[in-house]
């Protein structure tokens, strides 16, 4: 993740406590893989979550162009949203996320990036709706369940949350997009050490992308261990861009007297 996206993870919620919303990350796995690709789709040369500021924008216009030549693409609506969420542009990226609902009102991955976009512009109860219409009870599907679990974690149910992640890990095992969903629904609750024990079995996993080990990287610097925090960073970020966001956790951290607040916090939490 570039500073400045690493910047607008941290603002969207107060650090008293550990109370941190990254709803980007926290929802990796409920829409796609990250990889829509087709003839139509211009490809990126690296993963949204690596890019500046500027490297975003021209992302953000290169796909738009994309998507105003085919609005009911559904591959090309929904990589067209990433790059707006990703760029702070959550109205938008509904925005879109409606016009390709519309038009692919089966699609169940549609449907689930909807509700993601939904949860985004902090409109829970309707997200929630839509990832429920896409789910089918006699043939649940993991994406929606993980979904539905990142969407209730917002919603501050992190029993209702975990209940999902599990039933989606039955369903598909290992699958390193929940254990990352899962461990930063303990992060969001003020359980490090539990939250870091998901995560690093999550980064573990086949298939594991760069979202997950910046969720880990993110956890093990809010328990100050910001070196190690750096390392886990830097094994896809540059060096530049690792220590970037490892000082600038380390500044809000100190500002706001967080440590203190988060090593109380995980301390009661594993009593």
């Amino acid at each position: 993740m570039s500073e400045a996206g690493f910047r607008n993870v941290i603002s969207r919620r107060p650090l008293s406590l550990i109370c941190i919303v990254m709803l980007g990350l926290a929802l990796s796995g409920c829409a796609s893989k990250g990889r829509l690709t087709t003839g139509s789709i211009p490809s990126t040369s690296k993963p949204l979550e690596s890019m500046n500021a500027a490297e975003l924008h021209s992302a953000a216009e290169s796909m738009g162009r994309a998507y105003d030549r085919n609005t009911k693409d559904p591959s090309t609506g929904m990589k067209y949203a990433s790059v707006l969420t990703m760029s702070g542009r959550s109205e938008q990226a509904l925005a879109v996320m409606q016009q390709v609902a519309i038009h692919n009102p089966n699609n169940r991955t549609v449907l689930a990036a909807y509700g993601k976009a939904l949860a985004g512009a902090a409109q829970f109860d309707k997200a929630l709706g839509a990832i429920r219409r896409a789910q089918t009870p006699d043939r649940p599907d993991w994406q929606l369940l993980s979904a539905e679990g990142a969407i209730l974690d917002q919603m501050d149910n992190p029993s209702g949350a975990r209940e999902r992640y599990r039933k989606a890990l039955d369903i598909r095992p290992n699958e390193p997009s929940i254990l990352s969903n899962l461990g930063m629904s303990y992060l969001l609750q003020g359980d490090l050490r539990t939250a870091e024990t998901y995560l690093k079995s999550a980064v573990q996993q086949p298939g594991a992308d760069s979202r997950v080990r910046q969720n880990l990287a993110l956890v093990v610097g809010l328990q100050g261990r910001f070196q190690e925090a750096e390392q886990i960073a830097g094994a896809e970020l540059s060096p530049k861009q690792a220590k970037a966001n490892v000082d600038y956790l380390r500044s809000m951290l100190s500002q706001q007297n967080a440590w203190n607040k988060l090593k109380d916090s995980d301390k009661n939490a594993t009593n």
